[in-house]
């Protein structure tokens, strides 16, 4: 009897945290891309957006983001040159066919602004990559807005090409409710 009005008196103060740290659900999301090719700017997207998201801007250390894309959904609006980018040379889309995102740790900067510390994966290499994002809630909704870059060449996409720039911009924006 002791043992159940113990558990009856402690549960409100374990409850708020756990409540704080159900996963968010998504409604919407765009992960596009931008890169120079022969020094032209070259855009595209990803479709097939997945995440389980629990953040919680009052308890970072709790919080937790993974999210992936799915790469044979590749779209740079022309199919020509989709189908060279999922060949293996680049994507490598039947072997890998997902891009995953994975948080290690968040920082919040000042406002609605953050870092997050990500581990990156494309095709089976995966690497940490630092992403400022804002991150803003309004009712029961919230949105995570985020742009950082990656060196192609360290996930072994495109190989040594002299025409296709290193550095690609990533853009992510995700509208979840809790």
């Amino acid at each position: 009897m002791k043992q159940i009005l113990a558990i009856l008196f402690l549960a409100p103060f374990f409850w708020q945290p756990c409540a704080a740290q159900t996963p968010q659900k998504i409604t919407s999301s765009a992960v596009t891309f931008r890169i120079k090719n022969l020094g032209i700017g070259t855009e595209g997207k990803f479709g097939g957006f997945k995440a389980k998201i629990s953040f919680d801007q009052n308890n970072l250390d709790k919080s937790s983001i993974e999210a992936s894309v799915d790469a044979r959904t590749l779209d740079s609006d022309n199919s020509m040159r989709d189908k060279h980018l999922k060949k293996e040379e680049y994507f490598d889309v039947e072997k890998y066919p997902e891009i995953t995102l994975k948080s290690v740790s968040f920082d919040h900067q000042k406002n609605e602004n953050y870092t997050g510390l990500f581990n990156v994966t494309i095709k089976g290499k995966t690497k940490r990559i630092k992403v400022p994002f804002t991150y803003t809630e309004s009712g029961n909704s919230s949105s995570f807005k985020g742009n950082f870059t990656i060196g192609r060449s360290d996930f072994g996409i495109g190989g040594k090409s002299m025409v296709l720039a290193n550095d690609a911009l990533v853009s992510v924006v995700v509208e979840t409710t809790k």
